[in-house]
């Protein structure tokens, strides 16, 4: 099994390109809580060992990870909130979230390797689209790493807010036991109205409130 490198970042810095940054999103498919992107530029010097697809580490490693990132790389998050999912759709949203974490770094990077296989339509500053970028390319696996990282952060959070959901454990998708609270408690204001389940829950309620 092939993992990340840095050869993406290497080939651009060849061609002139003076900072690289890495991007990523998570928190596409939860039924709550905002989507969450990060941008890292890594140093060269000062690449943390073992990085991946965040999907494919452990949550204690994870952290290890992120915070080693985030120690010696210039990083920067952008969120884009329930309501402006609910707005803009899940797609529109993650890009704004990726443009919103770009605009954050220290530094303005010459080139972003964006993952996935669309740029956003109003990316700042020149695009790489990167399918399965985040276990191809270390600085998009660092970006996945911080974005999961403080992403999940968020939702224990809100699960303090509002207990009963197992935020705290499901980040927000679309558990069994995450469906079932729904059913139970109801609908709170960091879930996605504009997605089926919980869309539908709502519809249940207006019919027979009439």
């Amino acid at each position: 099994m092939s993992l990340p490198d840095y050869s993406m970042e290497e080939a651009a810095l060849r061609d002139g390109a003076r900072l690289v940054a890495g991007v990523d999103e998570v928190g596409r498919g939860p039924l709550a809580g905002p989507v969450t992107a990060a941008a890292v530029i890594l140093d060269p010097t000062c690449i943390p060992e073992g990085l991946n697809d965040s999907k494919k580490l452990t949550a204690k490693r994870r952290e290890v990870l992120a915070e080693q990132i985030m120690a010696c790389s210039d990083w920067a998050v952008g969120h884009a909130s329930v309501e402006e999912i609910d707005q803009l759709n899940i797609l529109r949203a993650s890009h704004l979230a990726m443009c919103r974490a770009i605009e954050g770094l220290r530094q303005r990077p010459c080139l972003a390797l964006i993952d996935g296989n669309m740029l956003p339509r109003d990316l700042p500053v020149p695009g790489l689209a990167v399918i399965k970028g985040d276990g191809r390319c270390l600085s998009i696996s660092a970006a996945s790493i911080v974005a999961k990282l403080l992403r999940d952060r968020i939702m224990v959070d809100l699960a303090q807010q509002h207990p009963g959901y197992g935020w705290e454990v499901n980040a927000g998708y679309g558990t069994p036991a995450h469906r079932k609270a729904l059913l139970d408690l109801g609908v709170t204001p960091y879930h996605r109205r504009s997605f089926a389940p919980v869309h539908n829950i709502l519809c249940k309620e207006e019919t027979s409130n009439r």
